[in-house]
Parts: C-alpha cells; structure tokens; sequence
C-alpha cells in the first residue's frame, strides 16, 4: 500500500504508486545544460605527463615486505629499529605510570581524611 500526506487532513492518505512517488507541487525538472564545474581540477594522462616526473614516488613495498617477512627473531612491531624502540619503550613508560598513577588515586580515594 502507498500513502502521500493529504494536505486537507494534515494526515497519510492512501494512494497509488504513481501519485506517491510524484509528490503534490513538485515536478522533475531536467536542466537545459549542465552546470560548469567550480572546484575541477585539470587531470592529466600519464602520458601526457614530463619525462622524469614522478607523482607517487618510488614504489617502497616489495622493499618493506622483504624486510618484515624475514625471520630473524625481533618482534614485528620492532623491524625498522631505533624510531620503534623509542615508540615502543613511551608507550610502555606511559602504561606503567599510568597504571600507577590509577592505583595512587585509588589508595587515596579509599583512605578516609581525618
């Protein structure tokens, strides 16, 4: 069943498909041309692109796939070396702290004041 708000009642009315997919003051309108484009952007053909331009750089996975599929026993969030060390080791410091940090707020929300 089909319904369209009936305008008389202020109220969903029953209808057929036609008038419910056409709703009352509304028509389609097609436009005569199309619209320009505001924020287009030029877009080029590889081809039509300079010699020696690169836009992607260099394609680094086969490089990083060999380096994180080998197996030479560091962990896999350890492979690229110092800058991972230093992530991995914050992150671990600031667990720690925090997790202490909890249990001392803990301890002094349990003890009563005098």
């Amino acid at each position: 069943m089909y319904y369209k708000f009936s305008g008389i009642t202020q109220k969903l009315a029953g209808s057929s498909p036609s008038t419910a997919y056409a709703p009352q003051g509304l028509r389609a309108i097609t436009p005569a041309e199309s619209s320009p484009l505001i924020f287009a952007s030029p877009t080029k053909v590889v081809s039509e692109a300079k010699p020696g331009m690169e836009y992607l750089g260099a394609n680094k996975v086969p490089d990083l796939q060999r380096m994180f599929q080998t197996s030479d026993g560091i962990p896999i969030h350890l492979k690229r070396g110092y800058p991972d060390r230093l992530l991995y080791r914050t992150t671990m410091a600031l667990t720690v702290g925090g997790a202490l940090y909890c249990l001392v707020a803990l301890y002094m929300a349990a003890q009563p004041r005098k």
